[in-house]
């Protein structure tokens, strides 16, 4: 990773203070109305280089530029609740090619998605040539895994597990990888979310994630940094089944203090 810098063009600095209240570490002060940063070490976060009108602040080491918010459109709330709402696990998919710009704006999804302590520590693997050949490691292994299983868990026994048990043959398997869990799992619902916007169905799987965190021969495989975990792995493809109602779910549980 490059290495970061706040840098602040004091030519351009309006002495305004929206980066001093803004900073989350508490890192930037005014001096004569013009904003100095205090210590070299910093989150950075970004939101003092956000919150400046004059686009005096910004971050070195970055291949990549910010964007500039044209508009305050938002999301429909009630189109976000339904969307949620009507989310099933999908198990059965066409056999159909998920185009690369869709799986790019899934990643992106993925990359965008804050981080505690800005750590962006997420990273992923994408399985499409391997991904049969990965998924066979994970077969193999919950195969020996599955007479101990079946002693204490009826619906164990009830489960065959065969080629496909983990992919279901889905064209496209995402492994999301963090250094923090938290981080991967955020990451994921977003690109979830991403995922349905474009009309895929998705499964979380925690089998293929419990396989590749206790299987050095698939961590190798997908060639996982070795300070990283698998915090969720999405199985992506277009759906072979249409759900007509919604997940029922048991009554709002909350206390208001």
């Amino acid at each position: 990773m490059n290495k970061h810098h706040v840098e602040i063009d004091a030519c351009r600095c309006i002495g305004c203070g929206a980066c001093v209240r803004t900073c989350a570490a508490h890192n930037i002060e005014l001096k004569n109305k013009k904003a100095e940063t205090i210590l070299s070490d910093c989150l950075m976060c970004g939101q003092c280089t956000a919150v400046c009108p004059a686009e005096a602040v910004s971050i070195s080491g970055y291949e990549t530029e910010d964007i500039i918010k044209t508009n305050n459109e938002r999301l429909d709330p009630k189109q976000v609740l339904d969307v949620i709402r009507f989310r099933r696990s999908v198990r059965q998919f066409q056999d159909k090619k998920i185009p690369g710009e869709v799986i790019d704006e899934i990643l992106e999804a993925g990359r965008l998605t804050h981080t505690a302590k800005n750590k962006q520590d997420v990273s992923f693997a994408v399985l499409d040539r391997e991904k049969d050949h990965i998924e066979q490691m994970a077969v193999s292994m919950f195969r020996k895994w599955k007479p101990l299983a079946d002693l204490f868990s009826p619906m164990a026994r009830q489960n065959k597990i065969d080629r496909h048990f983990f992919f279901f043959k889905a064209p496209i398997v995402i492994v999301i990888m963090a250094g923090d869990k938290t981080n991967g799992i955020l990451a994921a619902q977003n690109m979830e979310f991403a995922a349905e916007a474009n009309g895929l169905g998705v499964l979380f799987s925690g089998f293929f994630t419990m396989a590749a965190n206790s299987s050095l021969k698939i961590r190798k495989a997908l060639k996982m940094p070795k300070k990283k975990r698998a915090a969720m792995t999405l199985v992506l493809g277009y759906p072979r089944v249409k759900f007509l109602r919604s997940v029922q779910r048991e009554k709002l549980k909350v206390t208001y203090l």
